[in-house]
C-alpha cells in the first residue's frame, strides 16, 4: 500500500464531495490531522475506519487501499455483447454494458462467460402469432434450473426471471436476429442464435 497514493485519493474525493478535513473528520469522529496526516502521505485510515471513510466518499474500500481508480474504456452500445453475473448466494442477476465490478451478498462475482449451446441444449423455439415461444424440457428442479432467459440485440436486452419447480415456457415478441442466452444454475451461461 502505497501511502502517498492513498493520501491522494483521499484528498481527491473529499474535494469532490465539497468536504472540508473538518467536515470529513467530523462525521468519522476523527480528528481533522489525522485526514490531514493521511493526505500528506503520512499514514493511512485504520482498518476499523475504512468502512465509513468508503461511504463517505463513495468508493469501494479496495479503491482506497489501491489509492486509485481506474476508469473502465466507453464500449460501444451493442447489447449483444452485454455481460451478464448472477451471485451463487441469491441468485441475484446483473448486467453489464462494459467492463464492471460487481458484488452481492458480500462476494465478487465472477463475469459469465458465455458457451454456445449445442442442439441438445439449445432452448426450443416455435413462432406463434408473430411472437417467439420459448420453451424447454429441462428438468427444473430446486437444485437444477434455468434461472433467467435473456433475449439481445443490438439495441436492447429483455430478460424474463424462471423460477425452480414452473416449466420454462415463455413468449417474447418476433424481433430482428439477436442472440438468446440463459443461465443454468449447474451449467453456466449458454447462447444460440435466432
Amino acid at each position: 500500500m502505497n501511502n502517498r497514493k492513498v493520501g491522494e485519493l483521499i484528498y481527491h474525493l473529499r474535494k469532490e464531495k465539497g468536504l472540508t478535513q473538518k467536515q470529513l473528520a467530523d462525521q468519522m469522529n476523527i480528528s481533522d490531522r489525522t485526514i490531514s496526516k493521511w493526505e500528506r502521505g503520512y499514514g493511512c485510515p485504520d482498518v476499523t475506519l475504512l468502512p465509513s471513510l468508503s461511504t463517505l466518499l463513495g468508493v469501494n474500500i479496495e479503491n482506497i487501499l489501491d489509492g486509485e481508480l481506474s476508469s473502465n474504456e466507453f464500449v460501444g452500445g451493442n447489447m449483444k455483447k452485454s455481460n451478464y453475473f448472477v451471485c451463487p448466494s441469491c441468485n441475484n442477476i446483473g448486467l453489464a454494458t462494459g467492463d464492471i465490478t460487481v458484488s452481492c451478498c458480500g462476494r465478487k462475482l465472477e463475469l459469465l462467460e458465455p458457451k454456445k449451446a449445442t442442439d441438445e441444449e439449445k432452448l426450443s423455439i416455435t413462432e406463434i402469432d408473430n411472437e417467439w415461444f420459448i420453451s424447454s424440457d429441462h428438468p427444473m428442479t430446486k437444485e437444477h434450473y434455468i434461472s433467467f432467459i435473456a433475449f439481445a440485440t443490438s439495441d436492447q436486452v429483455q430478460i424474463i426471471k424462471q423460477y425452480p419447480e414452473w416449466s420454462l415456457q415463455t413468449r417474447i415478441p418476433k424481433r430482428k436476429h439477436g442472440k438468446l442466452l440463459w443461465f443454468d444454475t449447474q451449467a453456466g451461461l449458454f447462447y444460440q442464435l435466432i
